[in-house]
């Protein structure tokens, strides 16, 4: 019912709609240079630089719909060309809108829970910056804040009877024999203060994990409590969430272990977890040539994993963001322990990890032209 009630309001209010049709289009350019600790052949030709991303955003309006896309293109080996998003909108006044698509799950701080090039932990389990497919509703009031919504499925690229899902993707989702399901959300924030703002917010999903094998759903959910603060030129994001993944596995398969993929390999990670994080920030302005800001910043994650068998997982980015015009340029500075992009063994650092393990740390520069 509420799906029919939010596509009433969609079109019954279509006669505000603007006349002539308006098209934006935009995009980005990267490249990227790192020397990691675990890599000593890397480190003896003095690290990698290359090519990291392109992509092309494109904003279009006519009669009050919308649509806001933005595809990108990686080299092959991290999935190569993939949509990161992309919904068909409609704005009933400055505070309501809905969108339908591949839109971002409202979950946690948004648009990102960090400041650095590498995300914060979070988002190597699916949440930060995540999208599926389904349909949003917001309400960005002046105090009040609450998003509802539902997603169908994460992005399918695969419409076979019993297809797995494609790790050619931007954002981690449940894969391998699962399948994420009917998925609903819900976000409610308030906002107060002048000199010192401050955002503090509650946010749930909970969802079905049809298992191809067994042809059973098992069902996951996240809770999640957030604050955010901007005061003068420093930024504050802290964030605790409760996961619990509960496949319904064929027999003899593990369900303390789920299989999630994106940039075109698949990992495993703990079904149930804490997750902590600390993020914060300082904008410098100045006035070196083209160089008008610096930020610098610490993001630090902690993922405190419920089998006690399973070591926990860390990550700690310092930084500095760079503003040049429309060049921005991270100098990161990323260290991880049981982290499956941060040294160590790719397919399980997030699930049992290594109790033997070593911090490791890759020094990362991403230069990116946005236009």
């Amino acid at each position: 019912m509420f799906l029919f009630f939010l596509w009433g309001c969609f079109f019954s209010n279509l006669v505000q709609a603007q006349e002539s049709p308006e098209v934006k289009i935009g995009g980005a350019l990267r490249f990227n240079y790192n020397l990691s600790s675990w890599k000593p052949e890397q480190k003896s030709r003095g690290g990698d630089f290359g090519y990291d991303m392109f992509r092309i955003n494109a904003v279009a309006a006519y009669r009050g719909i919308y649509v806001n896309a933005e595809f990108r293109h990686y080299s092959e080996a991290f999935g190569g060309g993939m949509l990161k998003q992309g919904w068909f909108g409609y704005r009933f006044n400055e505070a309501e809108e809905l969108q339908v698509g591949l839109t971002q799950v409202p979950l946690g701080i948004q648009q990102y829970n960090s400041h650095n090039w590498f995300f914060n932990l979070g988002y190597y389990m699916g949440l930060e910056d995540d999208h599926d497919m389904g349909i949003k509703y917001m309400n960005l009031g002046e105090k009040w804040e609450y998003q509802i919504a539902y997603f169908k499925n994460a992005e399918e690229l695969n419409f076979g009877d019993a297809s797995v899902v494609s790790p050619s993707r931007y954002s981690y989702d449940v894969a391998g024999n699962n399948k994420e399901v009917h998925q609903g959300n819900i976000k409610l924030l308030y906002k107060w203060g002048d000199s010192l703002k401050s955002r503090l917010g509650v946010s749930a999903q909970y969802g079905g994990l049809y298992n191809i094998n067994t042809k059973r759903k098992g069902d996951h959910y996240a809770l999640a409590a957030h604050y955010e603060a901007d005061f003068k030129q420093w930024n504050l994001k802290t964030e605790a969430m409760l996961v619990s993944h509960n496949p319904n596995n064929a027999e003899g398969v593990s369900r303390e272990i789920i299989t999630m993929a994106a940039y075109g390999a698949p990992y495993e990670v703990a079904s149930d977890f804490n997750l902590y994080t600390l993020a914060i920030a300082r904008d410098v302005p100045v006035s070196w040539g083209p160089v008008s800001n610096l930020q610098f910043y610490n993001d630090f994650g902690y993922m405190q994993k419920k089998p006690a068998s399973f070591e926990d997982s860390f990550m700690n980015v310092t930084g500095v963001l760079i503003s040049a015009g429309n060049l921005y340029t991270y100098v990161d500075y990323a260290a991880g322990y049981n982290h499956s992009w941060l040294g160590g063994n790719f397919v399980n650092d997030f699930a049992a990890g290594n109790p033997d393990a070593k911090w490791e740390a890759r020094f990362n520069i991403n230069f990116g032209y946005y236009f």
